[in-house]
């Protein structure tokens, strides 16, 4: 499978196939409308932060992130802020391959960390980010209901 795996930078093209991935993982995902996102994301130019995964000219997975360049006393830095496999083709290293590639990215820009907030009880996502070696941060999430 790996082989026919193509890991590219993400274009506004994708925004509909990423939001049909979002909405076969969950109703309440699909709620969230990732276009300005992804538009956001390709304004940035040449920066290849964002990637999709495709088989046979597919989208089959994304991984949405973003640099850091100050905040709450930390250096320059990564945020994995979206990922997503279509259940069709989990279990098959693309999440994985999305992830290293990424990493390869941001290793290339010199940055020295990578973060990304997950709820404490989403032991898939965890059990992915932990087996890619991330541990927990010093880090507090906070929140404010309005």
């Amino acid at each position: 499978m790996e082989d026919k795996v193509n890991i590219r930078k993400i274009t506004l093209k994708d925004a509909d196939a990423i939001q049909a991935i979002r909405k076969a993982i969950s109703e309440d995902d699909a709620k969230a409308d990732l276009e300005k996102l992804i538009e956001q994301q390709v304004s940035e130019g040449s920066d290849e932060s964002s990637l999709v995964a495709e088989i046979n000219g597919d989208v089959v997975g994304y991984m949405i992130s973003t640099t850091l360049i100050a905040g709450f006393g930390i250096k320059k830095s990564a945020w994995i802020m979206a990922i997503g496999v279509h259940p069709d083709y989990m279990g098959q290293g693309i999440g994985l391959n999305l992830a290293r590639k990424i990493c390869e990215i941001y290793m290339n820009k010199e940055i020295e960390n990578i973060y990304s907030s997950v709820l404490w009880d989403s032991t898939d996502v965890l059990s992915f980010f932990k087996k890619l070696g991330f541990e927990r941060s010093d880090f507090i999430n906070l929140k404010k209901k309005l």
